[in-house]
């Protein structure tokens, strides 16, 4: 997979459950977080989208845990993406943990940008989106 887009992070404390690992619902944060940044690096305002009455739906996430994060690990988040079709778009995610490189979970999500409630295909992503092949 070729990323085109990484930032660095940091687990807190108060991400972990009972057993001292990241909890399984906090990934989608992480995973989150990095597709909101990658669109501010490209030039997409998420915020000014929304004013805009354009929001960014999630349909489907697969994650594929392979290896827990705990408490102060450093972790690098990775994306690629792709448009399927005339409307969705695939960000293909991974986490690796720092020093090591360590593979800590894959990611695929897919989304759909709506407006009024209705699918959109707008251009204003397309800068950002390689089609599929």
């Amino acid at each position: 997979m070729e990323y085109v887009f990484e930032t660095e992070m940091m687990v807190r404390d108060y991400e972990c459950d009972l057993q001292g690992i990241v909890n399984n619902s906090v990934y989608q944060n992480y995973l989150e977080h990095a597709r909101h940044e990658f669109l501010h690096g490209i030039g997409i305002d998420f915020d000014q989208m929304c004013r805009e009455g354009i929001d960014a739906v999630v349909t489907r996430i697969e994650m594929d845990y392979k290896l827990p994060l705990r408490p102060r690990d450093r972790f690098t988040v990775k994306l690629a993406m792709r448009k399927q079709g005339r409307i969705r778009f695939v960000f293909h995610q991974a986490i690796f943990r720092k020093p090591d490189g360590r593979l800590v979970l894959e990611a695929q999500v897919h989304t759909v940008l709506t407006r009024a409630g209705r699918p959109i295909a707008p251009t204003l992503f397309d800068r950002g989106f390689a089609a599929e092949e």
